[in-house]
């Protein structure tokens, strides 16, 4: 056996016995202008297994990906046309090939330079915060297959977990808890973002942590408690019920995203009635305030704007959380609004955050001043909110 099809049959051997790592290709003498070297590897895209080829110019590099019977196919390609060094790099020996001439070949075996598989993940996946592998609950959630890979459909699904988690570690990091984090999840769902958050503040951030999931429908209750369960995730509980009537001692972050109309207002009100650390929102709809500006019908430098549904709509909503985020104020948080996912995913996508500050000399009269002149500008009776809660 001639040492150039000996070498191809390490190649297909490393592959099958999954010890493959990486090639290098040397030495170019191609017909391809300003080509230097070529590098091949393992990845993984949409769930198969591909080979990836960067191709290095003087001035560029150009990156292609194949299957694994058009991996070999280039291999091949390489060895007789284009490159005369190549080494294989696998987890049991490296392998060095040198074409020195038509008539001399040289196969080195060495030890292997690299003992531990690389990552299979494309190059272009940004580090998680939560990673996929081994999460049994994204696998129940159907985000990920049984191999921890991230589904197709649950992509961004999968980017928008990470990212609520990104928002929220360094607001968690800044509560202080002496015993244990106590995190109530108002209006759940199906848990995706309650799931991520106890297993970021339990196993990446290393807290004694407990989180409730507050959701009104029986079934998702009973579906996230066995999840929780067989996710061995012993401080996360799910009950049935609702914001208003969910009962509690104390707690120190309270957690209400996408929770309709003044939905959000009663999670306001039981953070700040129950002096919660961190108060964390994404309001969804509006109606409340909308229809107070349209009974009222105020006559203003903007009455010829709000006359157009559409902008009678975006102005309730700013009105609404701008309110919202001045009675917080008014109870010593430091707040915050801010888009926290993009509007291509879904259009209610604004988040409040409030910080409950222990020193912070607060001008009540001033923010009431406040709300009182926003309120007669646009013709607005009264802010649910303030129904729940004196403002004096």
């Amino acid at each position: 056996m001639d040492k150039k099809t000996q070498f191809l049959d390490k190649i297909k051997e490393s592959i099958a016995k999954n010890t493959f790592i990486k090639m290098n290709f040397s030495a170019y003498f191609g017909a391809e202008i300003g080509l230097k070297n070529a590098y091949l590897k393992p990845i993984i895209l949409k769930e198969k297994l591909q080979f990836q080829c960067v191709y290095r110019f003087k001035t560029r590099d150009i990156t292609k990906n194949f299957s694994q019977i058009d991996c070999m196919q280039l291999i091949e390609q390489f060895l007789n046309k284009e490159f005369k060094n190549a080494v294989l790099f696998t987890t049991e020996n490296d392998w060095n090939y040198e074409n020195i001439n038509e008539e001399k070949i040289v196969l080195k075996k060495v030890k292997p330079s690299i003992k531990d598989k690389l990552s299979l993940k494309h190059d272009k996946e940004k580090n998680r915060i939560i990673i996929a592998e081994g999460k049994h609950y994204l696998q129940q959630l159907e985000i990920t297959n049984k191999d921890g890979l991230v589904l197709k459909n649950a992509q961004d699904k999968y980017r928008q977990i990470n990212r609520y988690v990104e928002i929220l570690r360094p607001l968690i990091d800044e509560v202080a808890s002496d015993d244990i984090l106590k995190v109530v999840d108002m209006g759940a769902g199906k848990g995706y973002l309650t799931f991520a958050l106890y297993d970021y503040l339990v196993n990446v951030a290393k807290r004694k942590t407990e989180v409730s999931g507050i959701e009104f429908r029986p079934d998702m209750v009973k579906l996230c408690n066995q999840i929780a369960m067989d996710s061995d995730f012993k401080d996360l509980k799910f009950e049935e019920g609702t914001i208003q009537s969910y009962e509690c001692d104390s707690l120190n972050v309270l957690i209400a995203l996408h929770a309709c109309d003044t939905a959000t207002d009663e999670a306001i009100f039981k953070g700040i009635t129950k002096s919660a650390d961190l108060i964390v929102v994404a309001p969804c709809c509006h109606k409340q305030i909308r229809r107070e500006m349209e009974k009222g019908k105020p006559a203003n430098d903007l009455d010829f704007l709000l006359k157009h549904g559409i902008f009678l709509e975006r102005q309730a909503e700013m009105i609404t959380d701008g309110i919202r985020a001045l009675i917080l104020e008014y109870f010593g948080y430091k707040t915050k609004i801010f888009e926290f996912i993009s509007d291509v995913h879904t259009p209610k996508n604004i988040m409040i955050t409030a910080q409950k500050l222990t020193k912070n000399k607060v001008d009540k009269a001033a923010i009431l001043e406040k709300i009182k002149t926003t309120k007669a500008y646009f013709g607005i009776e009264t802010h649910y909110l303030e129904t729940l809660i004196d403002l004096e």
